[in-house]
């Protein structure tokens, strides 16, 4: 008799993905330092500015992204409802969020943004509903 294996806890995936996450975004953070250190005129000419805005969204909401992995994955109660459902919402914005962020930084034309600017609302609206199922998972009571 074969007996199925546990199913994966979503707080180990969240700590994992939160870590790994952490490293690229502040790996992004250095190399735009570099960028402004070296003063490269992709990234520092005026006419540039909106390249260098988006770049730096894309690294500050990665690097915030990769801690609130962390902080779920720390801080929900282990069988909660729902904790999958938000934990991939979760994993889906820091992912669709900051991406869209650097992409649209990448191929910018002038002031516009590339059109990878699209996903940026798609991963506030994961953003939202993920944290409003991890809100009510750690709301849940045992009984419930």
């Amino acid at each position: 008799m074969t007996s199925t294996p546990p199913a994966a806890d979503p707080r180990d995936a969240a700590k994992r993905f939160g870590w790994w996450s952490l490293l690229v975004w502040l790996t992004l953070g250095l190399l735009l330092e570099a960028l402004h250190s070296f003063k490269v005129g992709w990234y520092l000419d005026v006419g540039n500015d909106g390249r260098r805005l988006l770049l730096t969204l894309a690294h500050v909401h990665g690097t915030l992204l990769a801690l609130v992995q962390l902080a779920f994955a720390a801080t929900m109660p282990a069988g909660a409802p729902r904790l999958g459902r938000a934990a991939s919402c979760l994993r889906w914005a820091g992912v669709l969020m900051p991406l869209g962020f650097l992409a649209a930084g990448v191929f910018a034309l002038g002031a516009d943004p590339g059109l990878a600017i699209v996903l940026v609302p798609v991963g506030g609206v994961l953003l939202l509903v993920g944290v409003f199922l991890a809100a009510t998972a750690a709301s849940a009571r045992a009984g419930d």
